[in-house]
């Protein structure tokens, strides 16, 4: 028997249509023939900058938005012409405040929520109960939103979003806005919610939030495909530098520039670790450039000088 996949794009492309300043017709092109697959199960990070077409593609797994060709599924439902048998299985959390009501309890909230997906009251009650201890609001749940904090509103949401016990889970930007701690009860959610069998499509800005989360992550840009494959496969094979980290006991103002100048050098950043000055040096994959940085250093004046995999981060800022 063949396992469907959760998420599946082929070929999919969305171009937004308006009218110009001097009546014209302009057209972006927001998705170019994208291609993914889900499997269920999985943390899956969609990650890209700021008009890359993540939100696009979002609001067309949701239903929220047709494409303009190619297609889309979730579970195996075509989300055009299936719209309504793909809003039985998702569920959507999105990063903010907006969609509360803070007049409202948490729990008034929930089965406000519940009616609105005509659950069963008795039912709805339930799970409000099971989603608020869920997501450790259980002791606020006769409490007013409005008296929230940001970090407890995002746990709301996400009970929110989980309420209708969906197989699929679209988590936008789940953790913006939120200091540390709120942050790091949002991203302690997610791995149980994948224990529960649950799929999770995550969008992130933030590169430690998906190299801690993601099973798999599909960069995109332009809506286009940049990079797809686990976060060590995207920092190790798709990106096109290597990391030198020299720690030094004493910096000159030259240092900077004749490391900047060696031949495949792509980047010189200067930092600290404590008291000691540290150069951050990228390089281009398979350079050795060990004996010429000591040179310009100075052997005497190195503590320590090592190479590593990029990060994250630093891989999507090459690839991006």
């Amino acid at each position: 028997m063949e396992v469907v996949a959760a998420i599946q794009c082929n070929d999919l492309s969305r171009v937004y249509v308006s009218k110009g300043l001097l009546g014209g017709r302009q057209e972006v092109q927001a998705l170019n023939n994208l291609n993914l697959t889900v499997p269920r199960g999985v943390v899956f990070g969609l990650l890209g900058p700021n008009g890359a077409g993540k939100t696009t593609t979002v609001r067309i797994l949701t239903t929220l938005l047709t494409p303009t060709s190619g297609s889309a599924r979730v579970l195996g439902c075509d989300v055009d012409k299936q719209a309504g048998e793909v809003r039985k299985h998702i569920g959507f959390i999105f990063g903010g405040e907006r969609g509360l009501y803070g007049r409202l309890t948490g729990k008034e909230n929930l089965r406000y929520f519940a009616a609105l997906n005509h659950m069963n009251p008795g039912v709805a009650s339930r799970r409000a109960d099971e989603m608020l201890a869920l997501v450790g609001l259980s002791e606020r749940a006769n409490s007013k939103v409005e008296g929230y904090s940001r970090g407890m509103k995002q746990r709301l949401h996400i009970a929110r979003g989980l309420l209708t016990d969906p197989e699929v889970i679209f988590m936008d930007e789940p953790t913006i806005g939120l200091d540390p701690m709120g942050a790091q009860e949002v991203r302690g959610i997610i791995p149980e919610l994948v224990r529960q069998g649950k799929t999770v499509l995550l969008t992130t800005h933030y590169m430690y939030e998906a190299d801690e989360l993601c099973h798999t992550i599909a960069m995109i840009n332009r809506g286009e495909l940049v990079a797809l494959g686990t976060p060590n496969e995207i920092k190790r094979g798709f990106t096109k530098i290597s990391i030198v980290e020299a720690t030094i006991r004493q910096i000159e103002d030259r240092f900077s520039g004749e490391i900047s100048g060696l031949e495949k050098v792509r980047q010189v950043e200067t930092s600290a670790t404590g008291p000691l000055p540290k150069f951050t040096i990228h390089v281009e994959a398979g350079a050795d450039l060990d004996d010429r940085i000591t040179e310009i250093l100075g052997s005497d004046n190195i503590e320590s000088m090592v190479a590593r995999d990029p990060t994250l981060e630093e891989a999507y800022v090459t690839l991006l």
